[in-house]
């Protein structure tokens, strides 16, 4: 056989932010040979690391949706302060509707500022100038488009090492149900 020392891809396994490559197995019996591992403990390790790659799966998945909530907040919040600031000086004040708690709103009436309040989390709001405050929302903004594209890249990375894993189950199971028949079938005379 030609071929028999060539028991994985030539790609380098990699990893990408504590992810670990998955191995594309091209032949069995040399993987399982090099692992020192029978079928059932490589079954047992495949699967395991599939069951590791769907868990890490679920938290990029989170982190997205939290992320993807976060960035209209803060536009939303741009937007109030481009409207502070565009009122600034005009001389008529600003009506507008406010959230007090969820589902309960109240009418505000907004005279000429030079500073807005944001809330930072954790029970802590701070007062900056409208300058200062659209500087910040804008960092913000940027830094949260910029982690949303790395979680996208880390999950599709992470979706190429489950279909790599599925697939090396399929032919490592594939392999041994292979092998049995063959131990199985007496040898034909030609």
């Amino acid at each position: 056989m030609a071929t028999e020392s060539s028991s994985s891809s030539s790609a380098a396994v990699t990893e990408r932010r504590g992810i670990p490559g998955a191995q594309f197995v091209e032949d069995v019996q040399t993987y399982l040979t090099q692992l020192g591992l029978d079928v059932n403990s490589a079954l047992a390790f495949l699967q395991e690391r599939l069951q590791q790659y769907k868990l890490v799966e679920m938290k990029l998945q989170a982190q997205q949706r939290d992320l993807q909530a976060k960035i209209p907040d803060i536009e939303k919040c741009l937007d109030v302060v481009a409207t502070l600031q565009a009122k600034k000086g005009t001389g008529e004040e600003l009506i507008t509707d406010f959230e007090v708690s969820e589902g309960i709103y109240s009418r505000a009436s907004i005279d000429d500022t030079d500073s807005v309040c944001l809330w930072l989390g954790a029970n802590v709001m701070l007062e900056y100038s409208c300058e200062e405050a659209t500087a910040l929302l804008q960092k913000n903004l940027d830094n949260a488009r910029a982690s949303l594209e790395v979680l996208l890249a880390d999950l599709q990375f992470l979706r190429d090492q489950v279909t790599i894993t599925q697939v090396t189950i399929a032919r490592v199971y594939n392999w041994d149900v292979h092998q049995r028949r063959l131990r199985q079938s007496p040898p034909k005379d030609l």
